[in-house]
């Protein structure tokens, strides 16, 4: 196998076509610079180059092997910078898992974010709910996740991303949209409900029910994507408790309304790790986040 000084020696000659400046150029002399070239040449097993006493010329093999000789000696010397960079958390991949909801409002400013501080950062996305984020995060197979609580703190460290309140999705025309005012309890008695499903949405389904007394008697579908549920609302299937970040849907045919007592049940959003996973990228990007670990 040839080395990377006879690779070095090779360029040297191939662009000088002269051993004596080739062997100047390297700090070297003639002879074992021509030894060298005699070595990668029995090994390449072609002629590389054709020396008379006059000039030295490329031969076919030898014009075709210098573009290769370039490339892996600029492999070899970027070798060393790209190790440093992935090991400092400057290069390298995120695997970063995201609810629908989430991809809503936070996660475009995000990615923006993560691009700005860590271009050398490669960010690989998986659409997920929460539970499937949590596996990923265990299993490996994830660096973050963009969770909602709770969040077990015995595995996972996590920090607060975002907070915004709950607000009533409701049919435009509406008799509630006429009320110009905070929607109560009391207003939503009558009125069809399409409702979080409390096994695949349990965290708004929760915050709906301590928020509200949820006459279940009203409620006419139960759903686990807000998309969903804001489509059905625009279908004038019944109002909805959803994120205020839902309004950037811009689905038409559907007004967002501020419900009574609502910044006392926040939603929240957070960014979720495996404290065990050991990739240098993902400190990094903690930090671009705003992270300290103080």
């Amino acid at each position: 196998m040839f080395t990377f000084d006879q690779l070095a020696g090779f360029i040297a000659v191939a662009e000088e076509l002269h051993f004596g400046r080739a062997a100047e150029r390297l700090n070297m002399t003639q002879p074992p610079l021509s030894r060298q070239i005699q070595k990668l040449e029995k090994t390449v097993g072609a002629e590389l180059l054709e020396r008379d006493n006059r000039k030295v010329r490329l031969t076919a093999a030898g014009t075709a092997f210098l573009e290769e000789a370039r490339r892996l000696m600029a492999l070899a010397n970027r070798a060393p910078l790209t190790a440093q960079r992935i090991a400092s958390g400057s290069s390298g991949l995120i695997r970063i898992g995201f609810t629908a909801a989430s991809g809503l409002s936070i996660l475009g400013p995000l990615l923006e974010k993560i691009s700005a501080g860590l271009p050398g950062v490669d960010i690989d996305l998986h659409e997920l709910v929460t539970g499937e984020q949590i596996a990923g995060l265990q299993s490996g197979e994830l660096d973050i996740g963009l969770a909602r609580p709770p969040i077990n703190g015995d595995f996972f460290d996590s920090y607060l991303l975002q907070r915004e309140t709950m607000v009533l999705a409701a049919p435009s025309g509406h008799p509630l949209t006429e009320l110009n005012r905070h929607v109560r309890e009391d207003d939503l008695k009558d009125v069809p409900l399409i409702m979080h499903s409390p096994g695949e949405a349990s965290y708004f389904y929760d915050l709906a029910v301590r928020m509200l007394q949820i006459q279940h008697a009203n409620v006419v579908h139960t759903v686990s994507q807000i998309l969903t549920m804001v489509s059905l609302v625009a279908a004038r299937r019944g109002v909805a408790l959803v994120p205020r970040s839902t309004s950037l849907l811009g689905i038409q045919g559907v007004d967002f309304l501020p419900l009574e007592g609502s910044a006392h049940y926040p939603v929240e959003l957070h960014a979720v790790w495996n404290r065990n996973i050991t990739n240098p990228a993902l400190s990094q990007t903690l930090k671009v986040l705003g992270y300290r670990d103080d």
